[in-house]
């Protein structure tokens, strides 16, 4: 009789070892959802402090106590660590060598805000079966979004090249832009990407993009990321909320947009976030109702009571995680046809694209959802579409599972 196959040990690295952003979110749920299923998950970060559900579920975690890049009070020692971080390349050297090699492998989930390239020298001298998770494009663009931060809008020249160098899109400087592209040439030089022989990506528009950028013969997977929702039926009553934005309140996240739209077309806008754009925001669109973060629970209670969540991102994004969360509570989503987002809404089905960076067109879709019966057309179609295959953290995982099994029988 045929012995189960055992689950192997994954080594997950990740910079932030609490939920800084959807990036550390999704490695942290990632990591229990392992631990659950069977597998012996390591969680290895940068900066704590560490989310205490791993330890409740006797997962080993190796934090090393950093700054963050961004956060660190000495520049020059965020500039030197966000190049070069020898503690993190020391101990994630102890920690493959110590490790069973025949059932071993090592998913990094996010680098570029404290870890360093530094992560690659260990990797590479482990030979161990590595998996990249695309949360962002840090690994062939310079500020990882492809998007140009002075000129808002996206970026179409090639990461690296004359042009890249000579472009200011950084969101603070172009002295701080030089820096980002000095650090990926040392990520290049280092070999970062040649780690990697599997890369999961978490949407169609990320293939796309980074396909020119990938090691030759890498072989890409779609992973979805796992999402905390609960079935509670179509809603009763769809019409009757507001229009809202949840997310950080940054100028490519479109906010702004949003609010010139809804004072076009007559609507109050309501936000559920913060970010450096907010006191402009209180500034320019008083109308506007700015209710900061929330608890995960209430931001959901809220999804559920709008009329239709507004997702009006400048930037490609990696998924779009709340356009997901919203359907799934019945809410159909307005939606930018230049970011990732828009492939979880099916356009006059489950919610509306409109023309990314247009504000009138954006205004013509507010309008369009004036209309009760179409918000409850869309809103039933959003729950039914979601909840037919909804993307849960045991789907995941299976996912995941899987990239690991062909990665370590490739090793083998």
């Amino acid at each position: 009789m045929p012995q189960p196959t055992r689950l192997p040990t994954v080594v997950i690295l990740v910079d932030h070892g609490f939920v800084s952003g959807g990036q550390s979110k999704v490695a942290i749920e990632s990591t229990l959802g392992l631990a659950l299923a069977g597998a012996t998950p390591i969680f290895f970060c940068a900066c704590g402090p560490v989310d205490p559900r791993l330890a409740q579920a006797g997962v080993e975690t190796i934090c090393l106590d950093q700054y963050d890049i961004l956060d660190n009070p000495s520049r020059a020692a965020a500039a030197v660590q966000g190049m070069s971080n020898a503690k993190a390349a020391r101990a994630l050297a102890a920690l493959l060598a110590r490790l069973p090699h025949e059932n071993t492998i090592v998913h990094v989930h996010g680098w570029a805000k404290a870890l360093s390239p530094s992560i690659a020298k260990p990797i590479r001298a482990s030979k161990l079966p590595a998996v990249y998770t695309m949360h962002e494009y840090f690994l062939a663009c310079p500020n990882g979004g492809f998007y140009n931060f002075q000129q808002h809008e996206v970026c179409t020249l090639k990461a690296m090249s004359a042009a890249c160098w000579a472009t200011n899109c950084d969101s603070r400087n172009y002295p701080f832009k030089l820096w980002r592209n000095a650090r990926l040439a040392v990520a290049r030089g280092a070999g970062l990407a040649d780690c990697f022989g599997d890369f999961l990506l978490i949407s169609d528009l990320q293939r796309e993009l980074l396909t020119p950028y990938l090691p030759i013969g890498a072989k890409t997977h779609r992973v979805c990321n796992p999402v905390e929702a609960e079935a509670l039926g179509p809603k009763q009553d769809p019409a009757s909320g507001g229009m809202l934005f949840v997310g950080r309140l940054s100028a490519e996240k479109g906010a702004l947009l949003f609010a010139q739209a809804a004072r076009m077309a007559g609507i109050t806008p309501v936000f559920i976030g913060d970010g450096p754009i907010a006191p402009r925001l209180r500034g320019q669109y008083p109308e506007a109702r700015l209710l900061g973060w929330m608890e995960p629970a209430a931001v959901r209670e809220a999804m559920r009571a709008a009329r239709a969540l507004v997702f009006p991102s400048l930037w490609y994004e990696g998924l779009g995680l709340t356009a997901l969360e919203a359907k799934a509570t019945g809410t159909p989503v307005i939606v930018s046809d230049v970011c990732a987002a828009r492939e979880q809404i099916a356009d006059g089905a489950e919610g509306l694209w409109f023309k990314s960076g247009d504000a009138g067109a954006l205004a013509e879709a507010l309008e369009r959802l004036k209309d009760d019966a179409l918000v409850a057309r869309l809103s039933r179609a959003a729950y039914d579409f979601y909840w037919r295959e909804p993307p849960t953290l045991a789907r995941h995982v299976e996912q995941t599972l899987a990239v690991y099994r062909e990665a370590l029988a490739r090793g083998r």
